[in-house]
């Protein structure tokens, strides 16, 4: 049973985890077209999850958890548009440094591992079940 507790304990971990990297994906998809609030502001920058291991002191065991969000320093993208409020003397536009391919298919990567980690925790439930029919039987 202790193996049992300890596997539901990691993929809640994980499923903990992976629920706020997509929160941090969601943030950087609903931010991906806000522009510079003037000529010489940057616009949002995207976040990149980071994860740490955790001892949890109960069990001994590592458990995975984000620890924080560091924003990415790649460069803004620029377009060209002089009328803009937010135009530089050349006349472009800074935006975020957001793709929102790479932030979808992250998106697909984060919900795949906790789907994963679901998995674990409904695959135990019925071994748990099981195993109580089998003492039950007896």
């Amino acid at each position: 049973m202790a193996d049992m507790a300890t596997a539901l304990k990691i993929a809640a971990a994980g499923m903990r985890a992976q629920s706020s990297r997509m929160r941090i994906i969601a943030e950087n998809v609903a931010n991906a077209d806000s522009a510079a609030q003037g000529p010489d502001g940057e616009p949002y920058r995207r976040k990149i999850a980071v994860f740490t291991e955790e001892l949890d002191k109960t069990s001994g065991t590592a458990l995975v958890r984000m620890s924080k969000a560091v924003p990415d320093m790649s460069d803004f993208r620029s377009k060209p548009e002089p009328g803009h409020p937010a135009a530089d003397a050349q006349g472009y536009v800074k935006y975020p440094n957001v793709n929102s391919l790479i932030e979808l298919m992250d998106m697909r990567q984060a919900q795949r591992s906790f789907e994963a980690n679901v998995s674990v925790i409904e695959n135990s439930r019925a071994m748990l079940a099981r195993t109580l029919e089998l003492l039950r039987s007896r």
